[in-house]
């Protein structure tokens, strides 16, 4: 993918996430299944790196279960952001507005309290454009964990669902050729408090290895999980080699 078409996804979901966080955090009131999954698989003493942390739902429920270790959650949605901030006190957390397409220029800055033991990305590396982005975000999480760290991610496999697959729309409608997407990628519509476009890249498990790979890691555990077949998210745990 083009460097010029892959901002111009990235603006077009920046913009979507601006207009419609307020809309989008209603939708987002529980954790999903998958989710949960993974915090009952944690101790409690981790430090967490939350990677598009949005209206801070994960740190709630890190919270409310006892977590001791610090939690930094990023995310660029400044109305995500302004509901992150609502928390419990008692829990060592901090958010911070950050374009995770720019997280290498802030590596340092987030290796400040030492590498983290864990790092999370709920729903994001869908939303990033292009493989060269996607690998240079995850070799900056590859450099920011602990030695034995994992790095547990979650991808929308919305083309599992009829009704998600109706949402999809030509990319006409922003003024992109088909020709300069990568396959995988697509254009879906919002219903919810107006009409919103946002951009959406379908992972499967081998494109997903190859990232792994590409980025230093393997791959330690794969499940789906969420939506009522359970399936509309692929779950993984990666660690680096």
């Amino acid at each position: 993918m083009k460097a010029h078409t892959a901002q111009r996804l990235l603006a077009l979901n920046r913009g979507f996430y601006t207009d419609f966080g307020n809309q989008f955090s209603a939708t987002r009131a529980r954790l999903q299944p998958g989710v949960r999954r993974v915090l009952e698989s944690l101790n409690g003493d981790e430090s967490i790196l939350d990677l598009g942390c949005g209206n801070g739902g994960l740190a709630r429920a890190l919270a409310r279960a006892g977590h001791r270790a610090p939690y930094l959650g990023l995310d660029f949605s400044l109305p995500l952001l302004a509901e992150a901030e609502s928390m419990p006190g008692g829990f060592p957390v901090r958010f911070m507005e950050a374009d995770l397409t720019q997280l290498g220029a802030i590596s340092t800055q987030l290796s400040a309290i030492g590498r983290w033991s864990l790092v999370t990305a709920f729903a994001v590396l869908h939303h990033i454009p292009g493989n060269e982005l996607r690998l240079g975000l995850l070799k900056t999480v590859h450099g920011l964990l602990a030695p034995g760290g994992r790095f547990i991610h979650s991808n929308w496999q919305f083309l599992h669902s009829e009704r998600l697959r109706e949402r999809i729309r030509p990319w006409i409608e922003i003024g992109l050729p088909e020709a300069d997407l990568d396959p995988g990628d697509y254009l879906l519509d919002w219903r919810s408090g107006g009409h919103g476009l946002r951009y959406v890249h379908h992972f499967g498990e081998e494109e997903l290895a190859g990232l792994a790979a590409a980025a230093g890691f393997r791959v330690l555990d794969t499940f789906h999980s969420d939506g009522r077949e359970g399936n509309l998210a692929i779950y993984q745990t990666w660690q680096p080699r």
